[in-house]
């Protein structure tokens, strides 16, 4: 969420192939959203809930200002086990993965599981620095 009358920024594959979208909060109240605009480039997409005001949105912070060896804190509903927070230390900065053409990657050790995309990654003060997108591992989790 990242204004107080319902816009969210997330990632494009966790709505791509959607043809209702509805936004669930924390406590328990759901909002109807439609995409405003998508970019499957950098994997973005920002939707708008309806009817929503009076919401508190995270604030934006500044990735570049990462270093490697920062905590961040990962936020999402891995497995959807919903509200899920997970904590680990910015491991990498301008990771390529072969993702696109856009490939410049925050890796985190911060758990991150199927269902946590488009889900925050904060830094210690609570802004939003990236968005919790891709998993690279033989292995999940």
């Amino acid at each position: 969420m990242i204004s107080s009358d319902g816009y969210i920024l997330t990632n494009n594959h966790v709505i791509n192939d959607a043809t209702q979208i509805k936004i669930k909060l924390s406590d328990g109240k759901e909002y109807d959203a439609k995409v405003v605009g998508r970019d499957p480039k950098t994997d973005l997409a920002l939707l708008k809930a309806e009817r929503a005001s009076n919401l508190r949105p995270l604030q934006l912070g500044d990735s570049d200002s990462l270093k490697v060896g920062n905590w961040v804190v990962a936020i999402g509903s891995p497995f959807g086990l919903e509200q899920t927070v997970t904590a680990g230390i910015v491991s990498a900065k301008g990771r390529v993965i072969g993702s696109g053409p856009y490939d410049n990657f925050i890796q985190t050790d911060a758990s991150i599981n199927p269902g946590n995309s488009g889900g925050p990654l904060l830094n210690t003060e609570g802004q939003v620095v990236g968005i919790n997108t891709a998993i690279f591992s033989p292995e999940r989790g």
